[in-house]
């Protein structure tokens, strides 16, 4: 059950047209009064003698008894109650009684003292009632009205309960706000898929990935085309930021701005700002930015990067403190971010959409240690400078070999988020996983493709000595990775990880022992990756060395080479495999 204050008004009767009418973005059916303050109200919807007009004018009645300068500016005030789709249906008496508590909830009504405002709740459709009330009491003083989105979450879930309906999770006030019903219409007047207010937390996220500085952050907004003004104290010092888009305007033809606090907590400035004080102090700024300047990332080294850091943010998640862990997850969502931003037309749709889902996630009332995220902002900052990606070669797949260290590192965060009762952060994560799968089967079905067909073309004799290998190596996961498509895919990377140098045996066993695979849909996929990771070998499959002189390579059982590969940087992950 969901209760959703909508902007307050000034003219009573033009909602009441507007909710016996025959609606606009939904059909109204049979409009009607399920409660109100006075069980005589007028009723225009069975009582053909009722009036818009008359019930309009009793609902304003106290409005218009006291002095005009004591009045409210907009003294209408708007609720809907909506049920989920799976809800059964209630009934008008049941809808009157959830009625009457939320309007006691929220202070618009007192039963008691009977010296509440005056409202009427409206029933056009099966799974949802309006509520319109007018914010002067009979007694003519105004009510409090303080905290009632609270007070009415907290009764909707009480409601849930009582009622058999679908439980939903209780907010903690990280949410972003949501946008309001005149913000949709007026975005369907405009052919728009969304809200300006969603475009504009999108864009602004995006800015923000891997961003350094003030000036980078606007640079990046004015290049993404939106209108920026900035808030200056006397003193000269930046305070504020507010965006608006180009063509968004009210009536007045004036672009409609909205301050970065009212798109998402997270994204005032002095926030925003959180995440680069956190950046390392060890390194003198002007060297730092002269490396940034010089380096040259390519989308491919860009992906097996964030692969990596990505990877060690699973480990903090699930291990580690949760003030570290709470800035890696936020971290995550720069990451996601990024990804969509430059990634190719195959995933990009699903990607964006992981990333909307996950931004709910990002955030939760676990304060964030900044500076401990610095890996993964880096990864989304080396994702912005290498540009977009192409859906196919070296680009495609360490596409692929991210999302799949992505969707772990997702999978922990909705399990963190979950342990600490976070239950709508947990949800949005588990939403923006299933995007992320999605996507991975996207960008990992050419070069699996590949793999998998050179696996097939092994010899019978290397098969059969690599189905030996797997058995010792992992005797619990054998018998499921050889039932699996993807099996000739790792026999494929094992014979290009023993023509390296590697002791496959033994890689097989550092990759899987790293993370639980129970929650794989296809654990070879995920042993591809990791090993080709660890090993350095090309995403891409590029042509395998002669077989013969793998397989009759001497055994390095024991030891695991990494041999240093071009533009490859050490992840880092020998070090958190001595430290678990």
């Amino acid at each position: 059950m969901i209760p959703w204050i909508q902007d307050r008004g000034k003219r009573t009767i033009g909602l009441l047209y507007y909710l016996y009418g025959p609606g606009k973005s939904e059909e109204h059916t049979d409009p009607h009064l399920v409660a109100s303050w006075d069980h005589n109200a007028p009723d225009p919807g069975r009582d053909a003698a009722a009036t818009l007009k008359k019930l309009q004018q009793l609902l304003d009645q106290p409005v218009e008894t006291i002095d005009p300068s004591q009045r409210p500016e907009q003294h209408v005030w708007h609720l809907s109650v909506r049920n989920d789709a799976t809800d059964r249906m209630l009934s008008d008496e049941e809808w009157g009684d959830v009625a009457r508590r939320m309007v006691a909830a929220a202070g618009i009504d007192n039963p008691e003292t009977g010296a509440g405002c005056r409202w009427a709740a409206v029933r056009h459709a099966d799974n949802h009632i309006h509520i319109v009330a007018t914010l002067v009491r009979e007694d003519g003083y105004k009510p409090d009205l303080d905290n009632d989105a609270h007070r009415l979450q907290a009764q909707a879930r009480i409601l849930e309960a009582e009622l058999g309906l679908r439980r939903l999770g209780k907010g903690d006030g990280t949410a972003a706000k949501r946008p309001t019903r005149a913000e949709h219409h007026k975005a369907q007047r405009q052919g728009r898929e969304r809200t300006a207010r969603e475009e504009l937390r999108e864009a602004v996220r995006r800015a923000v990935a891997g961003a350094r500085s003030d000036k980078e952050f606007f640079d990046r907004l004015a290049a993404a085309g939106l209108l920026v003004r900035k808030r200056v104290a006397p003193s000269g010092d930046l305070l504020g930021y507010k965006v608006a888009l180009p063509d968004d305007l009210n009536k007045d033809g004036e672009p409609v701005f909205y301050p970065g606090a009212r798109l998402a907590p997270d994204l005032s400035l002095p926030r925003i700002r959180e995440r680069w004080s956190g950046e390392a102090e060890d390194v003198p700024a002007a060297r730092r930015e002269k490396a940034i300047r010089t380096r040259q990332v390519t989308p491919a080294a860009a992906r097996r990067t964030t692969a990596s850091a990505v990877w060690q943010a699973v480990l903090v998640v699930e291990h580690g403190e949760d003030a570290l862990a709470a800035a890696d997850i936020a971290a995550a969502g720069e990451v996601l971010d990024a990804l969509a931003k430059t990634s190719a037309a195959n995933t990009r749709r699903e990607l964006r959409d992981a990333a909307t889902a996950f931004e709910r996630a990002s955030r939760s009332h676990v304060r964030a240690v900044r500076g401990h995220d610095r890996a993964l902002r880096q990864a989304a900052r080396d994702l912005v400078h290498g540009g977009p990606a192409l859906g196919r070669g070296e680009d495609g797949a360490t596409t692929a070999m991210a999302i799949d260290m992505i969707f772990f590192l997702i999978t922990a965060a909705a399990h963190w988020h979950a342990r600490k009762g976070h239950a709508q952060q947990a949800e949005a994560a588990t939403r923006a996983a299933e995007h992320l799968r999605t996507a991975y089967q996207a960008a990992s079905a050419q070069p699996l493709g590949v793999l998998y067909q050179r696996g097939r073309r092994l010899s019978r004799p290397i098969l059969q000595r690599q189905t030996v290998l797997l058995r010792e190596a992992l005797p619990e996961l054998a018998e499921r990775i050889l039932a699996e498509p993807g099996w000739y895919a790792l026999a494929a990377t094992v014979a290009e990880a023993e023509a390296a140098g590697h002791d496959p045996a033994a890689l097989l066993s550092d990759v899987a022992e790293r993370r639980e695979l129970g929650t794989a849909s296809s654990v070879s996929d995920v042993l591809v990756w990791r090993m080709r990771r660890t090993a350095g070998l090309p995403a891409d499959a590029s042509p395998l060395p002669e077989t013969g002189a793998a397989g009759n390579r001497p055994s390095t059982r024991g030891t695991i080479t990494r041999p240093s590969a071009p533009g490859r940087a050490r992840s880092g992950e020998e070090t958190s495999r001595q430290t678990r």
